[in-house]
Order: structure tokens, then C-alpha cells, then sequence
């Protein structure tokens, strides 16, 4: 009962919060500069005036302000995210089917860098002090500091140009035709550039943070008790230290891992993977508000999501925290 009733309380909090999200979101894309009746008509080589008004009073855009917003949040209630201005299709299906992409190259970007940068801050903490653990912390600030658009442009030099061994563009080979278990390596394929851009940065993060947290942890005093007992030091790091020490990361994991659906703009538009983040930055190019709005409520609702999955993990991380 417990459970249930933390689950109702993290539900109605989401509600309100994704429902400030959207009133704050619509407020300040209506005050950008830009009308997208105007660049709708550029586009049809047609700037007639009666045409112009033809436009903005289908896409709702010739009322005040109050009567706009008050229309977007009935729709909104009935789970209708509206209507995108240039694709003239609902945002709810541009949406979910760019939504696989954008998780696949989250997801696999998400839990390399989180095995990867662990597994450093591990190791580099087991060897403080040496040069082992000098080098890891130097490979992890010139990732974290290196431009993510810079080094998704030099992995497609040297990946892609120089040494031709990874495609530098695009979800699958276009008009290959594959089918079966060759489309999924073919995607596979096109996958590992953009991931291990996108993974590089975060795995920075957690390197660091695993380390600092693991030295943190390996001066309490329960670990001088564990090493008084006679442990031996890998249990004394797996047992005690690790899990101790996991619980920064896993909130900053939680953190990120929703940001990190809609911050992958950048990776997305320089590797053409079809995604959101791409979805996104042409919607924002055409003065697509209705797209804009639907995109950036999306990825907060999945920002809420992964929040409470993070307050699961933290029960199996650490049996001390219960679900209140």
C-alpha cells in the first residue's frame, strides 16, 4: 500500500509539474519572434494577405493570446498534442515515430558510459595516486570539456573519411533492403558513431563522480570495521565501498537520462539519425509551434518517468531507502 500510494502522490505530481512545463512552454514560444503563417506562405510562394489570414485562423494563431492558450490545454487534456503547421500530420505520431530512434541511441549511449565511466572510477580509485589513476582523470576532463559537436565532427573524419569503417550518417544503408537479423546490424552499424560520441561525455562524468564518491566512502568508519574484521579488500570495494558509492551516480544517471532524450540534438543533426533531437531542430527551423510545444512536453513527461524509475533503483541499490 505503500507503494501505491507513493506511485499516486510521484503521478499527480508529474501532472502538475508537466502542466507548468506546458503553460510556461506555450507563454514564452508565442512571445519568440517569427510567425509561422508567414514562413508557411513563403514556402507556397504566396504572400497574399487573405491567404496569410487563411492560415493563421486554421492553426488557431488570429486569436488573443489567453483564448490561444486556453484552447491548447482543453486539447491537451484529451491527450491531443495538436497538428504540425508544415507536416500537416498530429504531433503525437511525429513524435512516436521518431521516439525508437531517439531510445535506441539514448539507451545504448546511457548504459555505456555508465559501465564504462564506473568501471574507471573503480579502477582509478583502487590506484589513487599512481599514474593509472592520473590518466584516467586527464581522459575524463578532455572528454567532458571537448565540445560535443567538435568531437562528433572529428569521430566522422577519422571514422568515417580517413578510415572508412563506420557509415558517417544516417539510421540504416538506404536502399539496401535489408531485412531480419542484416537490418539489425546494418542499423547496428550505423549505430556506433553517434553512441560512442554521445557516450563519451557522460562516461567523463560518472568516471569522476565513481571516483570521488568511492574515496569518500572508503574513509568511513564501517570500512575501517571491515577491514578490521579481516574482509579482503575486493569484497571490502564490491560489497561495502561500490554500493555505497553508486547512489550519486545513479542520481545523476536519473538526472541526465531524461535530459538526455532531448539534449541529443546536436549528435542527431551532425549523424542525421532520425530521432527527436532532429525532429526538434527542424521544428524549431520552421517556426513549427505546434510541433515545438508537443516535443518539448514529451520529453519532459519522459523526464518525469525516469525520475521515479530512479526512486526504484535507489530501493535495490540500497536497501535502507524505502518507498514513503
Amino acid at each position: 500500500m505503500t507503494k501505491v500510494w507513493f506511485f499516486v502522490r510521484r503521478l499527480l505530481q508529474g501532472i502538475a509539474t508537466l502542466l507548468a512545463i506546458a503553460v510556461i512552454n506555450f507563454v514564452l514560444i508565442r512571445m519568440a519572434p517569427g510567425d509561422p503563417a508567414m514562413v508557411m506562405a513563403g514556402e507556397s510562394g504566396s504572400g497574399d494577405e487573405l491567404f496569410l489570414q487563411q492560415l493563421r485562423e486554421r492553426f488557431d494563431l488570429d486569436r488573443p493570446l489567453p483564448a490561444q492558450l486556453a484552447s491548447y490545454l482543453g486539447h491537451l487534456m484529451r491527450g491531443d498534442l495538436g497538428e504540425s503547421y508544415r507536416q500537416q500530420q498530429p504531433v503525437l505520431d511525429l513524435i512516436l515515430e521518431r521516439l525508437p530512434a531517439t531510445l535506441l541511441l539514448t539507451g545504448t549511449a546511457l548504459i555505456i558510459s555508465l559501465v564504462l565511466g564506473v568501471s574507471l572510477g573503480v579502477w582509478a580509485s583502487a590506484r589513487v595516486g599512481t599514474w593509472k589513476d592520473s590518466a584516467i582523470s586527464a581522459l575524463a576532463t578532455l572528454f567532458y570539456a571537448t565540445p560535443l559537436y567538435w568531437l562528433a565532427l572529428l569521430a566522422v573524419l577519422v571514422f568515417s573519411l580517413w578510415l572508412p569503417w563506420l557509415p558517417p550518417y544516417g539510421y540504416s544503408t538506404v536502399g539496401a533492403g535489408y531485412t531480419g537479423m542484416a537490418h539489425v546490424l546494418d542499423v547496428a552499424h550505423h549505430l556506433v558513431l553517434p553512441t560512442m560520441v554521445l557516450a563519451m561525455f557522460y562516461m567523463a562524468i560518472y568516471a569522476r563522480m565513481t571516483r570521488a564518491s568511492m574515496l569518500e566512502v572508503a574513509s568511513q568508519d564501517f570500512v575501517r570495521v571491515a577491514r578490521a574484521k579481516g574482509l579482503s579488500p575486493g569484497r571490502i570495494q564490491r560489497a561495502h565501498v561500490l554500493r555505497n558509492a553508486l547512489l550519486p551516480v545513479v542520481t545523476m544517471a536519473g538526472l541526465q537520462a531524461g535530459a538526455m532524450v532531448g539534449g541529443a540534438v546536436l549528435i542527431e543533426t551532425v549523424f542525421a539519425w532520425p530521432g527527436i533531437g532532429r525532429l526538434l531542430f527542424d521544428a524549431l527551423a520552421q517556426r513549427d509551434y505546434s510541433l515545438l510545444l508537443g516535443t518539448f512536453l514529451f520529453t519532459a513527461a519522459l523526464a518525469v518517468a525516469f525520475n521515479v524509475v530512479t526512486d526504484l533503483v535507489y530501493t535495490m541499490v540500497d536497501p535502507r531507502i524505502e518507498l514513503s
